[in-house]
């Protein structure tokens, strides 16, 4: 039988399953059913859009004038050359978001990402293959590495790259991988919550719990936008306030809670004549009324839930000085002061 409840079940659980160097699973629990998809969706857009990565967004090659062109004495051409590079994953040491890079191989060699390792970069794909030349090649290029989210053709790269330069489009996330999937889960006997299992692998740029982390406070980010709203007027009349649902659940007498007389007893002694008056009180407060015994305690406390307003309830201020005030007409017509 489904409870009623009077606020979220929050998750509390949180677990990370290193997978291999730049791989992770992460365990987030327990969701009440349907948030875990709403907290999960747009925690992979973010890691697929958000996580800033470095990627070449430019080429020159000494001798070579477009991407359609040959070097001589390399066996791939420029065009291939190109295709090898962007598979390279760069990191600047120093953390600036561009450097500019040069190179110079002579004699048979085959070049592998490793050889673009240099005091301004570091490479965190050493093995891929970049190219081949032979014995009497001379190849000198420049490369300029950028830092960027997402993926920006070279097309809108171009004008802002020197013209013996070609355009490289830049595929800058460092995320590779990014998927979950939502498991059924039991709690309290309720089989309907949820747990995410997030499985997140990165290219080496930076590990995957940090773009997971990346992620989450691009999510804060965009959503801050929201909390505007707290200076947008949105307050309602008084007398609005004093004739709603809520101040009469409120300033009924706790007589209508339908208490056992044991409690209900100990609040009349307490002088406690009102709904309002228990849910302004604290927890501590409520505990500390003379004669009030553990089972009391319960049978208030989860009374005021039944009715949305449990002990120790964050009342708006301007609501709270409302229910104040019509609480001591109340008393004052009905003698209790």
């Amino acid at each position: 039988m489904k409870k009623i409840t009077t606020s979220l079940y929050m998750p509390h659980e949180i677990e990370i399953e290193k997978v291999d160097e730049n791989r992770v699973k992460i365990y987030t629990y327990p969701f009440q059913s349907g948030f875990a998809v709403t907290v999960a969706h747009p925690l992979r857009r973010l890691l697929l859009g958000s996580s800033a990565g470095y990627a070449v967004t430019a080429l020159k090659i000494e001798g070579v004038k477009h991407e359609f062109d040959s070097v001589r004495g390399m066996l791939e051409d420029v065009s291939l050359f190109i295709l090898n590079l962007k598979n390279v994953r760069f990191k600047i040491k120093d953390e600036s978001n561009k450097a500019e890079v040069n190179y110079h191989f002579t004699g048979y060699k085959e070049i592998k990402c490793s050889d673009l390792e240099s005091d301004l970069v570091e490479v965190v794909t050493p093995d891929v293959h970049l190219a081949t030349i032979n014995e009497d090649a001379e190849v000198s290029f420049s490369i300029v590495i950028e830092k960027g989210i997402g993926y920006v053709p070279s097309e809108e790269l171009r004008e802002n790259i020197a013209e013996e330069y070609i355009g490289i489009d830049a595929f800058f996330t460092p995320v590779r991988k990014a998927v979950y999937n939502i498991e059924n889960m039991l709690v309290e006997d309720d089989p309907t919550f949820e747990k995410i299992v997030f499985d997140i692998e990165t290219d080496g740029q930076i590990p995957p719990v940090q773009a997971f982390k990346e992620a989450i406070e691009a999510l804060n980010e965009q959503i801050s936008i929201f909390s505007k709203a707290i200076d947008i007027d949105v307050s309602i009349p008084q007398d609005d306030y004093a004739n709603s649902a809520e101040m009469k659940k409120l300033l009924q007498n706790v007589e209508d809670l339908g208490l056992s007389a044991r409690s209900f007893n100990c609040l009349d002694r307490a002088n406690i004549k009102h709904v309002a008056e228990l849910s302004m009180m604290s927890e501590a407060e409520l505990k500390g009324l003379k004669n009030l015994g553990k089972k009391s305690f319960e049978e208030i406390t989860s009374k005021l839930e039944s009715i949305g307003f449990p002990v120790g309830y964050k009342f708006d201020d301007e609501f709270l000085s409302v229910l104040k005030k019509k609480l001591e007409e109340l008393k004052t017509e009905t003698g209790e002061v």
